[in-house]
């Protein structure tokens, strides 16, 4: 079972992974663990990839290619994988399908988590840490016991830049820009599979596995 696992910042889209991963006993395949992995190797690849990322540059589109071919090529992969943050843009989706057919494999399912634009920015801007200690708070579901003040160690809690609400919306804006091209090319395809990531974690999952499973 070959997965594009999609969705936005904020969906949900790391524990549900963990969880399909747990169930269906297959590798998930982050973009940045197949770098950090390629280069750690020492492989062509994650050499080329180093010297772009090295310059700060981004790494070309036949490199990242190159390393999903190296990792997909793996034995864990023979019953099927979990990719998680690749392809990102139609370029590379077509390349993902012509790599595939050369190992005479394909993409099965394409799940993308859904939540709407309003949650998305609660759940990201909720987060508050602790200046003292660093301990992790999110104002609707992990509270302090006292508002503003760390449970732990009594440190006051901040709200990082990258979360404020105006980052956060930027953000998002443009990653819903880059998906819906990749969205649509998959939609075409019949391969999307549309999951109301607004459930609770549970229902999303359960939701996810029926599809899995073939039973919706």
């Amino acid at each position: 079972m070959n997965i594009v696992l999609m969705g936005l910042p904020g969906a949900g889209k790391g524990t549900q992974a963990e969880k399909i991963v747990e169930e269906f006993k297959i590798p998930h395949i982050s973009t940045g663990d197949m770098f950090r992995s390629a280069i750690k190797e020492g492989t062509e690849m994650g050499l080329q990839a180093k010297s772009y990322m090295d310059q700060g540059l981004l790494v070309p589109d036949e490199v990242v290619i190159g390393i999903v071919r190296e990792r997909l090529g793996k034995d864990d992969c023979k019953d099927g994988f979990l990719l998680d943050g690749f392809p990102r843009t139609v370029a590379q989706a077509e390349a993902l399908d012509e790599l595939l057919e050369q190992m005479s494999k394909k993409i099965d399912h394409v799940i993308n988590i859904a939540v709407d634009k309003e949650s998305l920015l609660e759940r990201l801007t909720g987060r508050r840490i602790c200046s003292n200690c660093g301990a992790t708070y999110h104002l609707i579901y992990n509270p302090p016991k006292v508002d503003g003040i760390c449970d732990k160690c009594g440190g006051e809690l901040y709200q990082r830049d990258d979360d404020k609400e105006e980052t956060v919306a930027t953000r998002l804006e443009v990653n819903i820009k880059q998906t819906e091209p990749l969205l649509k090319f998959y939609q075409e395809k019949d391969l999307l599979r549309t999951i109301d990531g607004n459930q609770k974690i549970d229902e999303v999952f359960e939701s996810i596995a029926k599809i899995l499973r073939g039973l919706n």
